[in-house]
């Protein structure tokens, strides 16, 4: 990444501890926004509410952020949640999402999901009444629509930040993934090499 590490202390060390315990390695991403803790803690608090309302299937949420990170040009979270949508669905179906703009492996809910996601991401100010009724008429209520609208802005915003100051995917994350998934991320900073994280 751009900056350098953050000095130690027990807060930054919380943080490299809660990757070790659930990953067992410190994310690039994590060393980034070790910069400033507390913000990190808020942020990724306020990011969480959405999955965890469960209003929004594994899968949902993974169409979304696939279909952000496509959109954007982020290989970070193209390639962890490229991942987590092939476990939801199938490699085929990830592959699909972060290729191209078709998406015939996809239920009509998750089709509107990942075309709103692409609008939002490419320009907030040209969406339409036209393109919210989409979503209505693919069977989201107002709050799902609403819910779906914030939980790929704040995506947004963690990919800008990790995108605009350099950090590249980790090489565990890259190595995850499957093979077709890795193929289909063309895009975005190139994972670290393994002596670099």
């Amino acid at each position: 990444m751009f900056l350098k590490h953050p000095a130690e202390d027990e807060k930054v060390r919380a943080l490299y501890q809660s990757d070790l315990k659930e990953d067992g390695f410190i994310m690039n991403l994590t060393r980034l926004w070790a910069w400033h803790p507390e913000l990190t803690e808020a942020f990724m608090q306020a990011r969480m509410m959405i999955p965890a309302s469960n209003v929004f299937s594994k899968r949902e949420l993974a169409v979304m952020v696939c279909s952000m990170a496509r959109t954007l040009g982020d290989s970070y979270c193209a390639l962890a949640w490229g991942k987590r949508l092939a476990d939801a669905s199938s490699q085929e179906t990830a592959a699909a999402v972060l290729t191209t703009g078709d998406f015939p492996v996809l239920s009509p809910r998750e089709t509107a999901l990942a075309h709103w996601t692409r609008q939002i991401v490419k320009d907030p100010n040209a969406t339409t009444h036209a393109d919210v009724d989409k979503l209505r008429d693919a069977g989201l209520s107002e709050r799902e629509i609403f819910d779906a609208t914030v939980f790929i802005a704040l995506r947004l915003a963690f990919s800008t930040v990790n995108d605009a100051l350099g950090v590249h995917p980790d090489p565990q994350v890259a190595e995850q993934a499957p093979a077709v998934v890795r193929k289909a991320v063309s895009f975005g900073r190139q994972p670290a090499p393994a002596s670099q994280t």
